[in-house]
């Protein structure tokens, strides 16, 4: 097991106390007396005291700050509430203030190093028609050991019973990583005639099949033997944290993943931020940091779920080879026969390409050709998915119309 945590946990006591303190000077430079002329000098020390400053990683889940939204001429009320619970998670509604009734969609939302407040977009774009509910993982440093273990099954079993409490009727949504627990759930439901069987299941930029078209992560993912996983990437949380002694895969490795894949890009975010600062520019900057203060959030994945989760999809792909068992019990996704499918796939997405989220159409032989679609997203990357101007104007019409089409086909 690897001592990374230790490391980590050393160094950010070390280095933590100097971002404060960047944090706290760089207003003040605005303030100091300096000689004319000397403005500019001033703006770089600020920027360079900032940057520094906001460079920490948080383990904190951000607030999701969505207060309102917009019905028709009228803006209403919205309350997160949370309507199940267990040390692992939540399944959380954004209550509206209204009596008008809407479908029901539970978005999955991804377990791999960041909070589920990663989706607001995709719950603010939803929340216009729909009314939607969220799974909102808990960070695993902040859970006890004697809350027990989550593994993989376990994932499926929470989407289940969310599912179950939120009603039947209601449609799913899987957002990237947990597209193969979502159908692995809608496919053991459909088998035992359940009546909270999904009437539609979305899978955005999912890794179903990852021998199609790999990403470099994929590729990753088979060039080592899961042992050398779970000796090098697998830490301890640290005796200060309510989850002391608990194996993790800590969400500052998965950062650290996903920051080297696009170096350069990031340099170069941090380069034009450094460059507003110091010319004034206020909206690029807000819109860099309300991105990276997100980005930056990141939580603890238990070691079961990680280890199985690349185990299971990226290196045996037990769901396409038709050997993917939930609690010993074989997963059928043939007997998936009611449910929309609809994929969907970003042209440039580098997390899972086009090819791996469009396999969940083979895999559903149960069901008719008309039950069934996909949608490439021309130029977008894996985020541009599920956030921002072509999720909202391109893909989420096609997702309102599948939805009320099965909320009609079923009236």
């Amino acid at each position: 097991m690897s001592r990374s945590y230790e490391l980590y946990q050393t160094q950010e006591d070390l280095v933590g106390p100097l971002r404060v303190a960047a944090k706290t000077w760089a207003p003040m430079v605005d303030a100091m007396a300096l000689p004319r002329g000397f403005g500019v000098i001033a703006r770089q020390m600020r920027a360079g005291l900032e940057i520094f400053g906001n460079g920490g990683i948080l383990h904190t889940r951000p607030a999701f700050g969505i207060t309102t939204v917009r019905l028709g001429n009228r803006d209403v009320a919205v309350t997160e509430n949370v309507i199940q619970a267990t040390p692992f998670g939540k399944l959380l509604h954004f209550r509206k203030d209204t009596d008008r009734a809407q479908p029901r969609v539970l978005i999955a939302a991804p377990l791999s190093g960041h909070f589920a407040t990663l989706l607001r977009n995709t719950v603010e774009v939803l929340l216009q028609d729909h009314d939607v509910f969220i799974t909102d993982w808990n960070n695993a440093r902040d859970i006890p050991l004697s809350g027990g273990t989550f593994g993989f099954d376990d994932y499926v079993e929470h989407v289940m019973s969310f599912m179950r409490e939120i009603g039947p009727g209601a449609h799913v949504v899987a957002v990237c990583q947990p597209a193969v627990a979502v159908l692995a759930a809608t496919a053991l439901m459909a088998e035992a005639d359940d009546t909270a069987t999904p009437r539609s299941m979305t899978l955005m930029g999912g890794p179903i099949d990852t021998r199609r078209n790999p990403s470099k992560v994929n590729a990753l993912a088979k060039t080592r033997d899961i042992a050398w996983f779970r000796k090098n990437l697998i830490s301890m949380v640290p005796a200060r944290y309510a989850g002391a002694g608990r194996a993790v895969y800590p969400g500052f490795m998965q950062l650290a993943s996903f920051v080297s894949m696009n170096l350069d890009r990031h340099i170069a975010a941090h380069l034009r931020q450094f460059r507003a600062i110091v010319t004034e520019d206020g909206a690029s900057e807000a819109a860099h940091r309300k991105f990276y203060d997100e980005y930056q959030s990141v939580m603890d994945l238990t070691a079961e779920f990680y280890l199985e989760t690349v185990e299971r999809v990226f290196q045996r792909h037990d769901l396409p080879m038709g050997t993917l068992k939930w609690r010993g019990h074989l997963v059928d996704p043939g007997a998936v026969r009611r449910t929309f499918l609809f994929t969907v796939e970003g042209e440039r997405d580098d997390i899972c390409p086009p090819g791996q989220s469009v396999a969940a159409l083979d895999l559903c032989s149960g069901l008719k050709p008309s039950r069934k679609r996909n949608h490439l997203q021309l130029g977008v990357g894996h985020y541009g998915v599920f956030s921002g101007s072509r999720w909202a104007h391109e893909i989420y019409p096609q997702l309102r119309e599948i939805i009320a089409l099965n909320e009609r086909s079923q009236q």
